[in-house]
């Protein structure tokens, strides 16, 4: 299945997903050290996004999210890819300034942690290409 959206930056990339229902901080949500997530209103608290694509609603917080998001990518503690419904302007920032692949405008209610999604930041494209046991 393809879900289409609206790329923002460059790259094609694969991997397991991590689905959050909620929206997310960046600024004292993720440790740009680890990759793991923090926010006690998370979702997905303890999961680590490092090196899997992340899906999420939208940011929300400050706009130092920006430069989390920029940190996890340095640290190599990052996201491959960031998957959301709406695209406000503190993770739009983060994901150009880090390089990161962003496809906004997807129905993340379409899409499960442990997935593995293929997304094309140039295209706007999310490809879900397989699923494990849940």
């Amino acid at each position: 299945m393809k879900l289409k959206g609206r790329g923002i930056g460059r790259g094609i990339v694969e991997g397991e997903i991590v689905v959050s229902r909620v929206p997310l901080s960046f600024l004292g949500g993720v440790d740009p050290e680890t990759g793991i997530i923090t926010d006690a209103e998370s979702d997905i608290k303890g999961e680590s996004i490092k090196g899997k694509i992340l899906a999420f609603p939208r940011g929300k917080g400050s706009t130092v999210g920006s430069y989390v998001i920029y940190a996890l990518a340095k640290s190599g503690n990052g996201p491959k890819a960031l998957i959301v419904e709406d695209a406000e302007t503190i993770v739009t920032v983060g994901a150009i300034i880090s390089g990161i692949p962003l496809v906004t405008g997807i129905d993340i209610k379409k899409l499960k942690t442990g997935m593995r999604v293929r997304v094309n930041a140039e295209t706007g494209e999310v490809e879900i290409i397989g699923e494990r046991d849940l």
